[in-house]
């Protein structure tokens, strides 16, 4: 049975997994937007809105669950400085997913997964 079973396993191990969302969190905050495949972008939304939900609290025990999964220290004081106050009034929904389609060599489905609000960079 199936029961209380959430989450995708993606095709890998349980250590694996979780260091590649951690990673793709990372990276998210870091940039604002990342490109990857449908369902890891779908799995990386829950992770990364539960870590800007307990970063909005910014308290020694909140910074301490966030450093627990994210190990960077810029990007922990990045997001308790700058993304978490520009989502306080805001009660969830921190991420947006485009699709983008099939990827050329291997036909995955490819999305890209963005925080609420981020610019891309105007290229000249």
């Amino acid at each position: 049975m199936n029961h209380k079973n959430s989450g995708r396993k993606l095709g890998r191990t349980t250590s694996h997994r979780e260091a590649m969302l951690a990673n793709q969190a990372a990276s998210l905050l870091r940039h604002g937007r990342i490109k990857t495949t449908h369902p890891k972008c779908k799995e990386l939304r829950s992770f990364v809105e539960k870590l800007i939900t307990i970063a909005k609290e910014d308290t020694v025990h909140a910074r301490r669950k966030v450093n627990k999964v994210i190990r960077d220290k810029v990007i922990v004081k990045k997001l308790f400085t700058e993304i978490a106050p520009e989502f306080s009034e805001r009660p969830g929904g921190y991420t947006q997913i485009f699709q983008l389609g099939p990827r050329a060599n291997d036909g995955a489905f490819m999305s890209f997964i963005q925080l609420v609000g981020y610019e891309p960079p105007e290229e000249d």
